[in-house]
């Protein structure tokens, strides 16, 4: 039997539920890393039944950190012998590879509810499969994420993932490399892509007390400094509303002064180099040229300035609405516009608009006078998504031919494997990023969905209040279906699976999205951008789904260069994606070129989450903003109903939480950013990008062979996320972007995947 003897002044973890040798052992390299600053935690595993002789050992490995415990959680005597109460947290592990993902998040709430029952001021942290239960949590009456509860659920983040990667083609990869511990090691044998790539895995997220000589600057003058001065990337910061609110996290805002002892999230190698924030001095470290001598300094100035009076703070200016609105529909009406409600063209006559002045959609944050008659809802009831009224599945399923006829260009393809009964996975947590608020309704992308139409009706109902969604009834391995849904003009095509992996031989449950990436691969396509062309001459163009047709990209004539993320349940059949790499079968994941390239994403890299919220419980939610596109505990709340999505009318409150900036990809070879290709440093683009635009780089997206001369070169790129400041640019580079919110169309050309 046994008691947990805790060491006085050392801290323990309870750590339980689907605990085997792989999910141990993954959880302790991420939890041990030598880039935590000393983890003095002692982790202990309550389990069932004994452990196994691979799981004996690696707990024997770690004997001064790691205790094993047989026993039931549901147990009050066992919560009691491993100290629950004492704990710092609780950790609860899910298995991702069950058959029946709903059972599996039911024992695991169960779990909660013991450990709560028993102690309520425990802190939790739980993974679940399916975003549908996290509603049950907030039924726990202890459970409160202020106190650091917190769920990690694994169909919201692994689908908002993907989701970023269909805006920005490689996102998924350089998320998933920030929040994984890892140390890089590059050498002289490896090919230059791939020590570029592996110096941007060593990076990590942490935060840090801004140091008092920070308080005064606008976030875009701080980012600068930790930049070029401390060789540190700034992403956001922590906001402490005026009203004493709960703090928000706001990334690369715009306005307004940082108040003394801001928090800030930076993107470092280490927590060591993320110290330079706090202790840099102005009048100390001024002039030192090298960042690693930016330690503590002697000087009285910190002293003096710490009593300093805080500027105004960030929220202060987030709560005032966003435009004067009055001046903006004056302007308006003198630039005599046609009338356009927020980038569509409304259904009014020219003779509607009363006394010579244009009627505003209100949605389009100008509005002089707010009249509900008429008024559409045109976003959800928190103002964070786009919103339509529901609308049935039939009204858009679309036939081959339909889909033929349609112009789709530009848009996302998703290619579903289920079988009628298979477990539901949540489309919602896949469209709804794509339909944040903070893009102007034209720049929405089209999201059609291939597929069995039995599977999606019942995910319908999460999805009927989201614009611009259409389904073929088909299967994604049928090359007419693909063809039909001009699959090599899309943006991106997402292959996902929603069947169970058979018990007998789990390598094989990535079969079908295996099958569908090969055969797209294997497809050539007609040079379609002549057809596009005719048909968009004229002054209006619109497709029959009604939106208007953007010539993004000309269409790939090899179905090897469709932009293609493939979602894979076993990490090991990643060797299967890439003809032409040479990866070792036992490569770990984020090493192999499919990877790297940001084509492929398997659920166990979101392990690590684990270990990042427990350390930082801020990581969590910072990644949850930047991936779902804006998901906040009010819209749980309204989800958890179970009547999804409800239309709200827009007021300048809720309008301005379109004021939130969004993950982009621009290129270098045109446009305002591209005299920075002609070989220029990356620091040169990053301080102009942020001075000029508001925009602040956080990684590039370059072509694997930079010269596309020879036969055998390939157009895929890889990520290299945080480059140094003196990294070399070339003109075919693609760069990762956290863009402010633009009310006018943007000025840059998203062609996100040219080929």
């Amino acid at each position: 039997m046994g008691w947990f003897t805790s060491q006085k002044g050392r801290r323990h973890i309870v750590v339980c539920g689907h605990i085997t040798y792989e999910s141990v052992s993954h959880f302790l390299k991420d939890f041990l890393h030598e880039d935590r600053e000393d983890v003095d935690v002692e982790v202990v595993f309550l389990h069932r039944t004994p452990p196994g002789l691979e799981l004996e050992g690696l707990i024997k490995r770690h004997f001064t950190t790691v205790t094993f415990f047989q026993g039931s959680i549901m147990n009050t005597v066992d919560l009691q012998r491993v100290k629950v109460h004492e704990a710092d947290a609780c950790l609860v592990l899910a298995n991702k590879y069950c058959p029946d993902p709903d059972a599996e998040d039911a024992a695991n709430i169960m779990r909660v509810i013991s450990m709560k029952n028993y102690c309520e001021e425990s802190r939790i942290i739980i993974q679940l499969m399916q975003y549908h239960n996290k509603a049950y949590l907030l039924n726990i009456p202890s459970w409160d994420w202020k106190q650091g509860d917190d769920v990690i659920c694994l169909a919201e983040l692994k689908l908002g993932f993907i989701a970023q990667s269909c805006l920005a083609p490689g996102f998924s990869t350089m998320m998933a490399n920030l929040f994984a511990m890892r140390s890089f090691i590059t050498s002289p044998d490896m090919a230059a892509w791939q020590n570029d790539y592996l110096q941007g895995t060593g990076c990590e997220m942490y935060t840090e007390t801004l140091s008092p000589s920070f308080s005064g600057m606008t976030f875009s003058q701080a980012s600068e400094l930790c930049f070029v001065k401390l060789k540190l990337l700034l992403l956001a910061i922590e906001v402490k509303p005026i009203d004493g609110g709960d703090t928000k996290i706001s990334i690369n805002p715009q306005s307004s002064k940082m108040p003394a002892n801001t928090v800030g999230f930076f993107i470092a190698q280490s927590a060591e180099e993320v110290k330079r924030a706090w202790f840099y001095c102005k009048a100390c470290h001024e002039d030192v040229k090298d960042e690693n001598l930016i330690k503590k300094c002697k000087c009285k100035h910190l002293a003096n300035k710490t009593g300093a009076t805080p500027a105004t703070p960030f929220s202060a200016a987030l709560s005032k609405p966003l435009l004067n609105i009055k001046n903006s529909v004056m302007a308006k009406e003198e630039n005599g516009s046609k009338p356009v409600m927020n980038g569509r063209p409304t259904n009014k006559p020219a003779d509607q608009q009363k006394n010579g002045k244009m009627e505003v959609g209100i949605a389009d944050d100008q509005a002089k006078d707010f009249d509900f008659a008429k008024t559409e809802m045109k976003y959800d009831s928190t103002g964070m998504f786009h919103w339509t009224p529901a609308r049935s599945i039939e009204d858009c399923i679309l036939d081959r031919n339909q889909a033929a006829m349609t112009v789709l260009n530009g848009h996302v393809v998703v290619c579903l494997f289920a079988d009628p009964d298979s477990p539901l996975i949540g489309l919602r947590n896949l469209v709804m990023p794509l339909r944040a608020s903070n893009f102007h309704y034209h720049e929405l992308k089209h999201v059609v969905i291939v597929g069995a139409v039995d599977y999606i009706r019942r995910e319908w109902k999460t999805l009927q209040n989201l614009p611009k969604i259409s389904v073929l009834n088909g299967s994604p391995l049928s090359r007419a279906d693909l063809r039909a849904v001009n699959v090599n003009l899309c943006d991106m095509c997402v292959i996902l699976s929603a069947k169970v992996p058979s018990n007998d031989d789990p390598t094989l449950a990535d079969k079908e999205a295996i099958l569908a990436s090969l055969n797209i691969k294997a497809m050539t396509f007609d040079d379609t951008i002549g057809v596009l062309n005719q048909s968009s001459n004229a002054p209006d163009a619109m497709s029959p789904l009604g939106s208007p047709i953007v010539l993004h990209r000309k269409g790939s004539v090899y179905g090897s260069n469709v932009p293609m993320i493939t979602e894979l349940v076993n990490d090991s059949n990643v060797q299967f994606l890439d003809q032409d790499d040479d990866d070792d079968p036992d490569t770990e994941l984020y090493l192999t070129q499919p990877f790297a390239c940001g084509t492929a994403f398997a659920v166990s890299v979101l392990d690590s989450l684990m270990s990042t919220t427990y350390f930082n419980q801020n990581a969590l939610t910072l990644i949850r903003s930047l991936i779902t596109g804006g998901a906040t505990p009010e819209l749980e709340i309204i989800l958890a109903e179970g009547a999804g999505l409800r239309g709200g009318y827009s007021t300048p409150d809720t309008l301005s939480h379109r004021d939130r900036c969004r993950v982009g990809q621009i290129s270098l070879s045109d446009g305002p950013l591209a005299t920075f290709g002609e070989g220029r440093k990356y620091q040169d683009l990053f301080v102009a990008s942020l001075r000029n635009y508001g925009m602040l780089c956080i990684g590039l997206y370059r072509l694997r062979d930079a010269a596309l001369t020879t036969v055998d070169a390939t157009s895929k790129r890889y990520v290299i996320t945080n480059p140094p400041f003196d990294f070399g640019l070339l003109p075919t580079d693609q760069v990762y972007v956290l863009l402010p919110f633009e009310r006018k169309q943007s000025r840059f050309s998203f062609s996100e995947t040219e080929v």
